[in-house]
């Protein structure tokens, strides 16, 4: 079982984003990181290579990276990539968070509540 899965819709939209940035054979990088007001964030980059404290996943065509540290914290977390009038953007569903912060750009889990900031 995989730590972190990305859906058919969300991988069509990074692959389009590698492809745009001269990146065909890249890598997504999924990271957590201190901040927000509940103390974590996640983020996602285009990446060159792999790292030795990296494991790699690949779903759909797309190679994705994920810290050996982060992975408790993201185990189970679905990357899907949805479109609505407002617009498209990723979401990110984890079931380790138990609390997150009303704008949902941040979150804590039981283990870990991370570095919380002023909104």
């Amino acid at each position: 079982m995989s730590s972190v899965t990305l859906t058919e819709g969300a991988a069509y939209e990074v692959k389009d984003m590698l492809q745009k940035n001269d990146l065909p054979d890249g890598f997504l990088r999924f990271k957590v990181q201190g901040g927000g007001c509940s103390g974590l964030t996640y983020g996602m980059a285009a990446e060159v290579e792999k790292q030795d404290r990296d494991e790699e996943y690949e779903f759909h065509g797309v190679k994705v990276l994920v810290d050996k540290n982060d992975l408790p914290v993201v185990d189970g977390t679905v990357i899907d990539f949805k479109e609505s009038l407002m617009g498209g953007g990723f979401t990110i569903d984890n079931p380790n968070a138990s609390l997150a912060c009303g704008c949902g750009s941040s979150f804590r889990t039981k283990e870990v509540s991370g570095k919380p900031e002023d909104c």
